[in-house]
């Protein structure tokens, strides 16, 4: 409650130096502005509930890109920077996930100087499992934007996973019954199966999977519990969004900055980080009672309305 109290305060703070950044940017002249603080809020409020849920926060965020978007701007240029923006913001997620488990990112950090051997253990298992998407991710990066970037891919990739999640929640509940207390823990999990996690997490690079069902899912495979699934998913999220976002900030960064405004950019990525904290608090313990049941009639549902409502729209 005090790291979300502190949080909170600090973006209470931030939002005032913002608001000074609004009246001096340099962002486009033109008064059709891409996205305004509107639009950003409804992004920041997007993702930071989407972040970490298992239900992709990205094919949430094309989703609402398909919605508010300005009919009229067709520029290439205009249409790659919020894209590039959609990722970005996710820059707000990592801070809310930097707070909320800064005990555990410090014994990581004291680990790696050789001050804390647990964390260092831990470290080098987060890095395996993110090795996988580092490898291939920046081969990807743009074909998966031209081809995937899009209602209909979303809509099919949510409903496959609500089938995957359907079968990993069956899977749980069965091993549970033969043996509550054998799951495997964080400081336990081994190498290999670190390594297992990663290769699933990798899928999630088709908008609308979801990187969190995708970890999630790939602890219960383990043997991770619901808890520590959840924990290593948004521990790993912190290196696998940090390189994200920062690769496309480096990549996109000059479109970015030409094409839409720093001050809603900010506050987008502000208010990502309060629902994101938010979000993560309300998981750890609703997954740990009730699973992922929820989530999976929620994708469900959404896929099977955004492939009829774009695909109707399409014909």
């Amino acid at each position: 409650m005090r790291q979300s109290k502190t949080l909170i305060t600090s973006i209470f703070l931030f939002l005032s130096a913002l608001n000074l950044q609004a009246e001096v940017d340099s962002g486009p002249k033109n008064e059709d502005l891409t996205i305004g603080y509107g639009d950003a809020f409804i992004f920041g409020l997007v993702e930071g509930i989407t972040e970490f849920l298992p239900i992709s926060s990205t094919g949430h965020l094309i989703l609402v890109n398909q919605w508010v978007k300005n009919p009229e701007i067709q520029e290439t240029y205009q249409e790659n920077a919020i894209n590039a923006y959609l990722i970005v913001i996710q820059f707000g997620a990592i801070l809310a996930v930097c707070i909320l488990y800064a005990g555990q990112i410090t014994s990581i950090i004291l680990g790696f100087l050789g001050r804390n051997s647990n964390g260092q253990k831990l470290g080098i298992k987060l890095l395996v499992a993110f090795a996988p998407a580092a490898a291939i991710g920046p081969f990807l990066d743009k074909w998966i934007e031209a081809l995937l970037f899009g209602a209909l891919p979303v809509g099919i990739a949510l409903i496959v996973g609500a089938g995957l999640m359907h079968w990993a929640e069956r899977r749980k509940k069965g091993e549970e019954k033969i043996n509550p207390v054998a799951a495997v823990n964080l400081d336990t999990i081994t190498i290999q199966k670190s390594f297992i996690i990663g290769i699933l997490q990798c899928v999630a690079m088709w908008p609308g999977t979801s990187r969190s069902m995708m970890t999630i899912v790939g602890g219960y495979i383990v043997g991770l519990s619901r808890k520590q699934s959840a924990e290593f998913s948004f521990l790993l999220g912190l290196i696998t969004l940090s390189a994200a976002a920062g690769y496309k900030a480096i990549t996109e960064g000059n479109t970015l900055l030409e094409n839409l405004k720093l001050g809603p950019m900010l506050f987008g990525c502000v208010i990502a980080g309060i629902f994101a904290a938010l979000s993560v608090r309300w998981l750890i313990g609703y997954l740990s009672r009730y699973g992922l049941g929820i989530f999976v009639w929620y994708r469900l549902i959404l896929g099977l309305l955004v492939l009829v409502y774009f695909g109707l729209n399409s014909l």
